[in-house]
């Protein structure tokens, strides 16, 4: 892949309601000044031009928070402004995260040149959908596929699983569903209990409890058992794609460490590698109000310089996600100097939970139930 690829993410911060497993940097719609937002955002943009130079897009992401609460006329101005700036390249990616719950602006928002949609279905009985603190139902969700289906080129639907009492059998019944609805991509999800998050603080309190490990494996086994049996396997740890026209274009930025910009309160940036000046950060976990007053002064952007082993270690914890590409050892010690601990690779392989050739690890079937770890393990001394 070419290394000029250069993405960008827009963050919407604002949700109806906030979901109790999200720990992103999220708001209430409610509490919302869109139209102050909206000017920031693409006074950021221009100064992100002012940063990178002429560099073309290969994609666009629209992410949140639910940024299908945007109006079309605002994703139409911030893509005519990305395109103003800095040109979208043949075939640029244009994708935005929408809920079921805005299904009737989907007609708009297609029309304002999105053309990928992925949608957060999360459950297909409306027990779960409550339990996870959705604002829509199961049949409502499955009336949004059929009409993204309708409006746009490419739909993904995301999937969360592991879920407090889910079982093998009920979990088969909604992914089979899933894969009939003949959709090119999942995303397919293990529930995590993450810090901060109401979930957290329900398992503390011992009123939410999560699979164990074993159901969760058992869970994780069977969604790749179905998702290949289906023509729609796993691309990605949790990502799964008929082919690889519909794997996601911006995803694999972050994974194979290409460059990308973001605006909005919640965005981070990466530009740069080791062996060309240096990877740097940009940080953005901002509230919204601080963010718009930042954007407009001009000084949002907070550098993080990453050292060779710090791009070394986001490259391989992101790189060996990818399943049959796997991790592209022998670049990233070339790009930094750092490459895959030898005696953890040495002792993943023994284990099989890795396969390791010339210059490329990958993640076996069994190494992928336990991706995190094994990323962790390969972290250069």
């Amino acid at each position: 892949m070419s290394e000029d690829r250069l993405g960008l993410y827009i963050h919407w911060p604002y949700c109806v309601r906030i979901c109790p497993y999200c720990d992103f940097n999220v708001f209430k719609a409610a509490n919302a000044d869109g139209d102050a937002l909206f000017t920031a955002m693409l006074d950021d943009l221009a100064r992100w031009r002012m940063l990178t130079g002429p560099r073309a897009l290969s994609s666009v992401h629209f992410g949140g928070g639910t940024p299908s609460l945007m109006t079309p006329a605002q994703v139409a101005r911030l893509l005519e402004a990305a395109d103003q700036l800095f040109g979208l390249a043949p075939g640029a990616e244009i994708g935005l995260e929408a809920n079921p719950r805005e299904a009737a602006a989907f007609k708009g928002l297609a029309g304002a040149g999105i053309k990928r949609l992925s949608l957060g279905v999360q459950a297909f009985n409306d027990a779960d959908l409550k339990r996870l603190g959705r604002d829509h139902g199961a049949d409502e969700a499955r009336r949004a596929i059929t009409a993204a289906q309708y409006a746009f080129s490419r739909v993904s639907i995301d999937m969360i699983y592991a879920r407090e009492g889910q079982s093998v059998d009920a979990w088969r019944g909604e992914l089979a569903e899933a894969i009939a609805l003949g959709l090119d991509h999942l995303s397919l999800y293990q529930l995590t209990i993450e810090p901060g998050t109401a979930f957290e603080r329900q398992v503390r309190r011992g009123t939410l409890k999560a699979p164990g490990e074993d159901l969760a494996a058992d869970l994780f086994t069977l969604t790749q058992e179905l998702t290949e049996a289906g023509g729609i396997g796993a691309y990605e740890v949790s990502n799964h794609a008929r082919d690889r026209a519909a794997q996601s274009v911006h995803n694999r930025l972050y994974w194979e460490g290409a460059d990308w910009i973001g605006i909005g309160p919640g965005a981070h940036s990466r530009l740069g590698r080791a062996d060309q000046g240096g990877r740097v950060g940009y940080a953005a976990a901002l509230k919204p109000a601080a963010y718009i007053a930042a954007a407009t002064a001009g000084d949002g952007h907070v550098e993080e310089p990453l050292s060779a082993r710090d791009e070394a270690v986001e490259r391989i914890l992101m790189g060996i996600r990818l399943v049959g590409d796997g991790l592209d050892a022998g670049r990233v010690a070339a790009i930094t100097g750092y490459g895959p601990d030898a005696a953890a690779v040495e002792r993943l392989s023994a284990q099989g939970l890795i396969e390791a050739g010339a210059n490329r690890l990958s993640l076996t079937g069994k190494g992928r139930i336990y991706a995190d770890a094994v990323a962790e393990a390969l972290i250069p001394d």
